[in-house]
This record gives structure tokens, sequence and C-alpha cells, in this order.
């Protein structure tokens, strides 16, 4: 059996007839009704669980051996494949799992454990699946259509795992760049007029010269915190008139999450190539071995 095109493969199996004891000086084998009507299958004579009989031929063969000649009469059924059981055993479970593996691109980026079960759980499958489906077959030494297929597949959810962790590694980077602008943002530097540090020309952050006459120096400092003071007071009651008659508050200061949660452009990427690579590929699959004319080989045509 050539299991190249597993399971869209077609066989041909073999009948004959003839002597192995008298040659055609002896024994002649014929075909009674000719080779073209003497085999006859019934419609509804057989039925096979795993095989569709697409039609037999009849021949005629002459071998020659070093005892003679002897004539050896052939039929050959050809058989091919239902697929239906492996379409619902093999390929769908496996479509479905490429499937769920894309899912995770349309999952927040932060949701790292939800990602993570996506990515392993779907090679996990990948790898059940393509060890059962060799289980049912015959230890071959060539790829069959079907281990393409698996392979394909594999190789798209391995994608996927590794999409993910590329964009996770982007995420870090991004988030410790972009937090760090939004919180500057934010809360930018201000210089605090209570705070007074000492300059190397003795004078104060809080614009207060430094003087060694001491009540002149508190004097102006108590000044320049009750003139601050009320005008921090002025502007909380000006905000809070605002508010109670119906005007426009003032403007939120910047999220710092907002950039954490925004949607990778890998992810955005993804979301588009793989389902258009993954579809191509099941185009390309199907149409060259639906349509493809079976090759059966070691068939006798009918003489």
């Amino acid at each position: 059996m050539q299991l190249e095109d597993f399971p869209m493969d077609a066989h041909a199996c073999p009948l004959k007839f003839g002597s192995y004891a008298y040659p055609v000086s002896e024994v002649v084998y014929t075909w009674t009704q000719g080779a073209a009507k003497s085999v006859v299958v019934a419609e509804d004579g057989s039925r096979l669980n795993q095989y569709h009989l697409i039609g037999q031929t009849a021949g005629t063969e002459d071998i020659n051996t070093s005892r003679g000649q002897y004539t050896v009469m052939m039929a050959h059924f050809y058989l091919k494949r239902k697929i239906g059981y492996f379409v619902i055993q093999t390929y769908m479970p496996c479509f479905m799992t490429v499937i769920l593996s894309q899912v995770s691109f349309w999952l927040n980026r932060e949701s790292v454990p939800a990602r993570t079960v996506f990515g392993v759980t779907t090679v996990l499958t990948m790898t059940t699946l393509s060890i059962s489906a060799r289980n049912s077959l015959p230890k071959v030494a060539y790829a069959t259509a079907m281990d393409w297929f698996i392979a394909v597949c594999y190789a798209f959810v391995f994608s996927a795992l590794i999409e993910f962790a590329t964009v996770n590694y982007f995420t870090k980077r991004s988030w410790a760049w972009d937090g760090k602008k939004a919180l500057e943002a934010q809360h930018p530097k201000k210089r605090d007029p209570m705070v007074l540090y000492k300059k190397p020309n003795n004078t104060c952050s809080a614009g207060v010269n430094y003087t060694p006459n001491l009540t002149k120096d508190l004097s102006a400092s108590i000044s320049t915190i009750s003139n601050t003071t009320s005008v921090q007071l002025r502007s909380v009651g000006i905000g809070v008139g605002m508010g109670m008659g119906g005007s426009p508050s003032d403007v939120k200061a910047l999220d710092p999450k907002k950039t954490y949660n925004s949607v990778s452009k890998i992810d955005k990427m993804s979301r588009i190539v793989f389902p258009v690579l993954f579809g191509t590929f099941n185009l390309v699959y199907w149409a060259t071995y639906l349509n493809r004319e079976p090759v059966v080989k070691g068939v006798v045509t009918s003489t």
C-alpha cells in the first residue's frame, strides 16, 4: 500500500487465477464473457467500512519461467479510502485547536496566565493528536498527507505561543517607559515654597535672602507662607464654585495604566496574518489532495 496521500489514498487489490503446474501448452485460462463483462460486483452485494469500491478491471497476463509459459488471469478492485472518520477524529480537532490558539490574540496582553494557558494547552493538544494519528498507521518512513497537515497546524500553534512571548517582552519595556512619562505628566516637579535648601551663595529657594537679621528673615518667611496659603484657598474656592455652578471641571490627569492596557501592534498584525495564512494553507491543501486523481501502482489494464 502506498500511503503518501493518506487518508485521501486509493489502492488496487488484485485477485489472480493461474496454474503453477500446467503451462500454456497444457492448460489455457480465458474469461468466459470477456475481460470487460466477466467480473461484475452488485451495487448492494458488498459494503466496506473504510473504503469505497470505485470500480474493477480484469485482464490476462503471460508469465515466462524456466519451466515454460503460464497464463495468469487477474482482476483488480479499486478502493478509495473514506475520509469521514479521519475528518471527525483528526482534522476537525486540529482545526479547532489552531483557532483556539489564535483566540489569545484578542485577549489583553496583561492577561499573562490566560494567554499562557491557551498557548501551552494547545501545544500539548496538538502533540497528543499527532501521536494518536500515527498509532493508526503502519510504521512507514515517509510523511503522509495527514502528517503534513498536523505538522503545519503544530507550527501555527507553536508560533502563537512564541507571539505571546514576544508581546509580553515588549509590553514590559513599553510599560516601564510610558508609565514613567505618564507619572511625570501627572505629578510634575514643582518648587515648594515651604522647602528651603541652602545654595552656595547663602540664599534660599523660597526667594528670601539669608541675612544675619533673624527678625526680618522670620517675618519674610511668614509673609510668603501666608500669601501662598491664601492663593491656594482662593483657587480651591474657585474650583468648588465652578463645580457647583455647572461649569466644566478641571481635566483629569493622565492615568499611567492607559498606556499599559493599550493593544500591542504585534497582536493587531497577528489577528490578520495568522487567520489569512491558515485559511490559505487549507485552501491549497484540500484543493490539492481532493482534486488529485488517484494513482494506483502495479495495475494491469484489461487485455
